[in-house]
């Protein structure tokens, strides 16, 4: 079973029809939609600030989430997807967005929707990634628009897949 664990006053708040692997981690003052899914070794580490997740995010394996202390939360949209390794630090992330294996997204950054942050990116703390644009790099750097076929190829199908995945995991 997942550690979910209250700190200072604060439960984490799960949503409907979310997976949390036996070895996720969930601390403090996290909020999560429904049809989420925290996958092996994921940490969600809401003890300095607030972490809140929108519905159908799927959290990969070996991702950090965490904040700053009174300064920056962190902010995940719907239907995002966060590739394995990756760490996510104090930053917003809208809706529709796939951050990329072991890519790093710093503290007051924002990647607005329908953005892809590739593989082993840095974004570097204060970036603003506009809607619809692909970055990749380090540091990393804007390189193109993302495509419509990216949007349905890549961000939706892998959101979608983890809810189908997360299913085959969940106790009748």
């Amino acid at each position: 079973m997942a550690l979910i664990r209250e700190l200072n006053g604060k439960t984490p708040q799960i949503g409907d029809d979310t997976f949390l692997a036996e070895t996720a981690t969930v601390i403090g003052d996290v909020q999560m939609g429904a049809q989420c899914s925290i996958w092996y070794n994921a940490v969600l580490r809401g003890d300095v600030n607030y972490i809140k997740m929108g519905n159908k995010v799927n959290i990969q394996d070996n991702v950090m989430v965490h904040c700053t202390y009174l300064k920056s939360p962190t902010n995940i949209g719907n239907n995002v997807s966060i590739g394995h390794n990756a760490i996510i630090h104090g930053c917003t992330i809208q809706d529709n967005v796939l951050i990329g294996m072991g890519a790093i997204v710093m503290d007051d950054c924002v990647v607005e929707s329908n953005a892809i942050v590739a593989a082993g990116a840095v974004v570097t703390q204060g970036t603003h990634i506009k809607a619809g644009e692909l970055w990749a790099g380090v540091p990393a750097k804007r390189i193109r628009e993302v495509s419509m076929e990216l949007i349905e190829g890549e961000i939706n199908r892998i959101a979608n897949n983890y809810v189908k995945y997360s299913s085959w995991y969940k106790e009748d």
